[in-house]
């Protein structure tokens, strides 16, 4: 089982940055994927953000890119994204997610808050 917890939300104004970071324990051993996926409200769907393999391969949802980007610490069993140019249709609790790609197992994090709002 693998452990996620999420941080770095809060409250920016439009065009401004942001950095979430999700930190990893438990059982993560072979192929990989970790992903940020945002959810408007709780009980609407999740949407994909950004994914990141543990070889690197790297794929953004379209309304992010060029904006996010989406890197890991593999070493520390971390995965980050740093959100620029936020605007209002960012606002979402953003949520980590990992994925072994070996037995397709998942793990979410807790999810934090991210609004974008003058």
């Amino acid at each position: 089982q693998v452990q996620l917890v999420e941080s770095g939300g809060g409250s920016v104004q439009p065009g401004g940055s942001l950095r979430l970071s999700c930190a990893t324990s438990g059982s993560i051993f072979g192929q990989n994927m970790m992903s940020w996926y945002r959810q408007e409200a709780p009980g609407k769907l999740r949407y994909l953000v950004a994914s990141i393999t543990d070889g690197g391969k790297i794929v953004y949802g379209e309304s992010v890119k060029g904006r996010f980007t989406i890197s890991r610490d593999n070493a520390k069993n971390m995965v980050h994204l740093q959100m620029n140019s936020l605007k209002p249709e960012d606002t979402a609790i953003y949520y980590c997610k990992f994925q072994s790609l070996m037995d397709m197992s998942t793990s979410w994090g807790q999810g934090t808050q991210v609004t974008v709002s003058s």
